[in-house]
């Protein structure tokens, strides 16, 4: 709110002061102000701008446009001595192509310069890459505080603004369902804010010209250098198409459950049937699904069954699973597993 605020003030003023020096000038004021005014609005987008970079690359970016507008201004005044006319156009568009040239040359050549960045900027190089900025799915997951809370997550936890926004579009949907995912959301957020040795940051930072939120929180992991943390499988490849480090949550559950093995014996709680004739579907306590081949027979009942195979999809895992009373020895077993 102050931010705005402060914002249209500077419109405001801006505005006046164009149309005070346009009356000076005996102009008109009119236009004076709508040129004050377009000059505040220019100031806030580069205000917005220089806020969403980090500090290396607005350095070097104004460092290098500098240099290369020197040297822009030196070659310009060489160049305007040799025309009769039109000195002060050749100069300017000089200074201008040369701020230009020293700005892309220097950002380009960025890796070059890390170094100096380094030892220049040692707390932001300290933490560059360590940023996780967090999506809606993950949010409203969960799992993240869990993660967290254990202490397998260091750095900074980002929260855009437009991610905020977000969440508090589903939490007033008229669908209940979402209302009370997106309160949860909320509720996850507080959580991660109140446990001790974990760092929230709110980002208010916009990209104008970009409209999915998707597409804003990849810009955003690129120009901070961060990973993105989400559930979304759409999010996933979009990020890793475009460079960015994605940590998928339900990618990490997966790896960290247990393993099993052809042969291993467990005991599982019949829930339904299975898409196959016979078959009997169950969980274990993590929900991975256990297939259990003649297992309908047995829906609302616990069974000793043995493990069969074990495939991993992009979903998760199955585990597929006969009674011990048709399956064949354990020993058997883990032999067609090595096999």
């Amino acid at each position: 709110m102050t931010r705005t605020v402060a914002r249209l003030l500077v419109i405001v003023v801006s505005a006046a002061a164009g149309g005070a020096v346009a009356r000076t000038l005996e102009a008109p004021g009119a236009a004076g102000g709508a040129i004050g005014a377009l000059a505040g609005v220019v100031a806030i987008l580069l205000e917005a701008l220089a806020a969403s970079l980090p500090i290396e690359r607005l350095f070097w970016g104004v460092a290098g446009g500098l240099t290369g507008a020197a040297t822009g201004l030196v070659l310009g005044v060489v160049a305007g001595a040799l025309v009769e006319r039109g000195q002060a156009a050749v100069v300017a568009l000089a200074v201008v192509l040369g701020a230009y040239i020293g700005a892309a040359v220097a950002l380009g050549r960025l890796a070059d310069l890390s170094a100096i960045s380094a030892w220049l900027f040692p707390v932001a190089g300290r933490g560059r890459g360590l940023d996780k900025l967090l999506d809606t799915s993950a949010i409203i997951d969960g799992r993240i505080a869990d993660v967290c809370g254990k202490g397998f997550l260091d750095g900074t936890l980002v929260v855009p603004g437009f991610v905020l926004r977000e969440l508090q579009r589903v939490a007033d949907s008229s669908d209940a369902l979402k209302r009370n995912r997106g309160k949860r959301g909320f509720e996850v957020l507080g959580r991660l804010q109140r446990m001790p040795g974990v760092r929230v940051e709110i980002a208010e930072v916009e990209f104008p010209d970009v409209e999915e939120v998707d597409r804003k929180l990849v810009e955003l992991a690129r120009t901070r250098g961060g990973k993105v943390v989400t559930n979304d499988y759409n999010l996933n490849k979009l990020a890793e198409l475009s460079g960015v480090a994605v940590l998928n949550v339900n990618e990490l559950a997966n790896a960290v459950k247990p393993m099993v093995i052809p042969g291993e014996a467990m005991t599982v709680q019949v829930l339904r049937e299975g898409k196959e004739p016979g078959q009997g579907v169950a969980y274990l306590d993590d929900g991975t699904m256990v297939v259990i081949e003649q297992g309908k027979r047995s829906i609302g009942q616990a069974l000793e069954v043995v493990v069969t195979s074990v495939l991993q999809t992009p979903a998760g895992r199955m585990i597929f699973t006969r009674t011990r009373d048709d399956a064949p020895s354990a020993a058997a077993a883990r032999e067609r597993g090595d096999a």
